[in-house]
């Protein structure tokens, strides 16, 4: 599986629907499934599961699973284990590069609260290993450039662990120019 994707403005409007972004997402930390698993675990009907399914593998998102499957049941994997975006390519347009982001803020918020809801309920030792920080550094485009390209790298070194006591860690970086500092209520 190659490792990243950088979608085309097609593809970005394909990814724009949050169904698309939560099968999606699914197939990247579960694995495999079918229409069918998919749309009983996201609370979906399998008629519109199929439909976005396939809208996902025409833009190269997710392909079908040759090593599961009876050829009556249709098995999807993820194409890739992440979606780099860079919206400074030609051809993207405002409107779209902001439904994408809407949705992939509303999907992170929804697994963060996820995340503090079974907080409490995790053992004692992944209790205090997370954070919900946020700090606020004044910096040029090219020093905030540098910044995130640096946290990218360090996220990106990290190595999955066979150990008995590993789990699967999320690590959700955010980082933009405050609210109302730039724009047109500045």
């Amino acid at each position: 599986m190659a490792s990243s994707v950088s979608p085309d403005i097609a593809g970005l409007r394909a990814l724009s629907h949050p169904v698309r972004l939560r099968i999606l997402g699914v197939l990247r930390t579960e694995g495999p499934a079918t229409a069918t698993t998919l749309a009983q675990r996201l609370g979906l009907n399998t008629g519109a599961t199929s439909y976005h399914l396939r809208q996902l593998a025409q833009h190269g998102f997710i392909e079908d699973d040759p090593e599961r499957g009876t050829g009556r049941d249709r098995w999807w994997r993820a194409a890739h284990d992440a979606t780099r975006t860079d919206f400074r390519g030609e051809g993207t347009s405002d409107e779209d590069v902001e439904a994408y982001l809407t949705n992939v803020a509303l999907l992170y918020g929804d697994r963060l609260r996820s995340a503090v809801a079974e907080l409490r309920f995790l053992p004692e030792e992944w209790r205090s290993v997370g954070t919900l920080s946020d700090w606020e550094v004044r910096l040029t485009p090219s020093q905030a450039d540098d910044l995130v390209q640096a946290l990218v790298r360090v996220i990106e070194e990290a190595r999955d662990s066979d150990d008995d006591t590993a789990a699967p860690f999320s690590v959700n970086l955010n980082a933009f120019p405050r609210p109302g500092a730039l724009g047109p209520e500045s």
